[in-house]
């Protein structure tokens, strides 16, 4: 069996260069002591009680990460670190830090990106709206954006059309 205290350093390692749930924590420290539960668990109250592991900050950065760089909605993000097994209070707190209105941005752009791939199928609405569930996002949020980015995208078209006639 591994030794508590170099089990206990080289996951107080990891979680000094990112961010990390307990649950990840305790999963690494239970194969590392090789099943001894009371031994993962005692590694993890030792990170927790050191600050090496916060789930309400691993929770911030992750759904800070997934809503910007990724493209994640609400839902996904919720979703995920619920499969992580974190708590749904710490969940709505780190989610309330995501900036709406930076997300609203990022599903326009990711849903323009998407306009290309599927413009002028005749599924093309339908096909956007999926797209953009399966990202995360609610169904009215998904489709105000989805009917804003067909009407400018045929505005846009029609303006196209007009200055090619004259």
């Amino acid at each position: 069996m591994a030794d508590i205290k170099a089990v206990l350093s080289k996951l107080q390692k990891t979680c000094s260069k990112k961010e990390c749930c307990s649950t990840d924590m305790y999963k690494k420290a239970l194969s590392a002591m090789e099943g001894d539960e009371k031994a993962a668990a005692e590694i993890v109250a030792s990170l927790i009680a050191d600050k090496y592991i916060d789930d309400l900050r691993y929770c911030s950065a992750y759904a800070r990460e997934k809503a910007q760089i990724s493209g994640w909605g609400p839902i996904k993000i919720s979703f995920n670190l619920r499969a992580k097994g974190m708590d749904k209070s710490i969940i709505s707190q780190a989610l309330e830090e995501v900036n709406e209105s930076e997300a609203a941005r990022k599903l326009d752009k990711i849903l323009e990106v998407k306009y290309r791939s599927v413009e002028g199928e005749p599924d093309e609405k339908f096909r956007l709206i999926k797209f953009a569930l399966t990202r995360g996002y609610e169904y009215n949020e998904v489709a105000s954006a989805v009917n804003a980015l067909l009407k400018r995208m045929k505005e846009e078209k029609l303006r196209a059309e007009d200055e090619e006639n004259e």
